[in-house]
C-alpha cells in the first residue's frame, strides 16, 4: 500500500522502519544464491551466523541459522564456498537491518557432489562398512595379483614395474577397464568380480591415477563400493594422489596413496626380506653362541667345586667316620655280649643249684603213683601199691611192703 507523506506529515523513523518490516515478512521464503564470506560457530551456542555475499554485485546480506541446518552440510561447506539457501527475509526495526533466516543449505556444483558422498559415507559407515574389523589381512607373498586398471595407463605400468623390481617372480592377472566416465562403475565392478572369483588370485588392486573429484566419483559408486565390501579376496584401492580420498578407500582392506606405493605394501622386496633373514639368522647365531658361552662357564664352575674336582675326597673322609663308627660298635656289642655271658653263667649256676636233679645226685629219690602224683607222706600209699622212685640216672617200680 502507497503511504502519503509530505513535508508537512512526514511519517517517524520507527515507523517507516515498521512499515518495512511488514512488507518484508509477507514476501515469505526465497532461495537465495551466494558465496559465504563469513562464519561464525561460536562453541555451544544453538545459532550459527555467516554472511551471504553477490560477487557481482559486492552486495552481502547477513544469515543466521540453527546449528542444526548447518551440521547436515558442515563437513563440506566453509568459508568461500558457494551456496543456495532457503531462507525468510527478516526485518530488525530498531536497527533497520535485513537479514535472512535459513532453514536449509545447498552447496553448489563440487560443494553438491561432495555433499552426496558425505551421506553416502555416513550410511555406508552405519552399516558398518568401513569398520576394521571387517579388513581382511593381505597375504605376505602373493603369487597372482588381481590389477583393474585403465588401459597403457600410468597406474598399471608403476603397479608393474615397481612390484617385478622388488619380486621379480611375482606374477599379475590384468583386467583393463574404463576408470571414469559413464561406463567406469560397471566395467570395474565387473572386473573385480571377475577377479575375485579366481582362487589363484590372492590380492586385488584397483589403481588410478589422480583426478578431479569428478573423474574420481566412479570409485565413490555405492554399487563398487559393496561390491568390493563382499569379495572374499583382499582389496587394496590405489585411487589418485595422497589429497585424494574417494570413498573406496575406507572400503577396501588397505589403502594406497598411489599405484606405487600399492605394488611396495603388496609385494615385499626379495633384498629387504633377504636382508631380514640374514639379521635374523645373525641374531640367533649370537643368540646360540650366547647360550652356549653361559652353559660353558656355568659348567667350568661346577667343575671347580671341590665335590666334583676330588669325587674321592668325600668318601675317603666318610671311610674314616665309617671305621671309627664301626669299631665303637663292634666293642659295645662285645661288652654286651660279654656282659649278657656272665648274667647267663651265674643265671645257670642257680638253676643248677636250685634244679631237683642236684638233689637227685646226692642221693635222693621221688617216688610218684601211677598217676604220676608225688608221694609226699605215708599216708598217700597202701600196702602193695606199685610206686615209681626216680633217681638220679634213671627210675625204676619199687612196691610197698607195709
Amino acid at each position: 500500500m502507497a503511504v502519503h507523506t509530505s513535508a508537512d506529515a512526514p511519517l517517524p523513523v520507527g515507523e517507516i522502519s515498521r512499515l518495512i518490516g511488514g512488507w518484508i515478512d509477507r514476501l515469505g521464503a526465497v532461495w537465495v544464491e551466494g558465496q559465504i564470506t563469513q562464519l561464525s560457530r561460536r562453541p555451544g551456542a544453538g545459532v550459527v551466523f555467516l554472511t551471504l555475499r553477490d560477487p557481482s554485485h559486492d552486495i552481502s546480506v547477513s544469515v543466521t541459522c540453527y546449528r542444526k541446518v548447518f551440521d547436515a552440510v558442515a563437513d563440506v561447506v566453509s568459508e568461500g564456498a558457494r551456496v543456495v539457501v532457503l531462507a525468510k527475509p527478516e526485518w530488525y526495526a530498531p536497527r533497520g537491518q535485513l537479514s535472512l533466516r535459513a532453514t536449509e543449505i545447498r552447496p553448489v556444483g563440487v560443494g553438491e557432489l561432495l555433499a552426496r558422498l558425505e551421506q553416502l559415507k555416513k550410511a555406508l559407515a552405519k552399516e558398518g562398512l568401513f569398520a576394521a574389523e571387517r579388513k581382511k589381512a593381505l597375504p605376505f607373498l602373493p603369487q597372482l595379483i588381481g590389477l583393474v586398471c585403465g588401459r597403457a595407463s600410468a597406474a598399471e605400468r608403476d603397479v608393474l614395474e615397481n612390484a617385478r623390481h622388488r619380486w621379480p617372480a611375482v606374477r599379475f592377472e590384468v583386467r583393463n577397464v574404463p576408470v571414469q566416465g559413464v561406463q567406469a562403475v560397471a566395467q570395474v565392478t565387473q572386473a573385480v568380480k571377475e577377479l575375485d572369483a579366481l582362487d589363484a588370485v590372492d590380492v586385488i588392486i584397483v589403481a588410478r591415477g589422480g583426478g578431479s573429484v569428478e573423474d574420481l566419483l566412479p570409485f565413490s559408486d555405492e554399487q563398487l563400493l559393496r561390491t568390493v565390501a563382499t569379495c572374499r579376496t583382499p582389496v587394496v584401492s590405489a585411487i589418485g594422489h595422497e589429497p585424494d580420498s574417494p570413498l573406496l578407500d575406507l572400503v577396501a582392506d588397505l589403502r594406497a596413496s598411489t599405484p606405487t606405493d600399492a605394488a611396495k605394501k603388496v609385494v615385499p622386496d626379495v633384498g629387504e626380506e633377504y636382508e631380514r633373514v640374514r639379521l635374523l639368522r645373525d641374531r640367533a647365531r649370537r643368540a646360540v653362541h650366547h647360550r652356549l658361552e653361559r652353559e660353558e662357564h656355568g659348567l667350568a664352575v661346577a667343575m671347580s667345586r671341590p665335590s666334583m674336582e676330588h669325587p674321592h675326597r668325600m668318601v675317603e673322609e666318610r671311610e674314616e667316620h665309617v671305621a671309627t663308627l664301626l669299631g665303637r660298635s663292634r666293642r659295645t656289642l662285645g661288652h654286651l655280649l660279654d656282659r649278657a655271658e656272665s648274667e647267663l653263667t651265674h643265671t645257670h649256676a642257680r638253676v643248677v643249684a636250685l634244679s631237683p636233679a642236684a638233689t637227685l645226685r646226692r642221693g635222693y629219690a621221688v617216688l610218684q603213683k601211677a598217676d604220676g602224683h608225688v608221694v609226699r607222706e605215708p599216708d598217700e600209699v597202701t600196702a602193695d601199691e606199685a610206686l615209681r622212685a626216680r633217681v638220679a640216672e634213671g627210675e625204676f617200680t619199687v612196691r610197698v611192703a607195709e
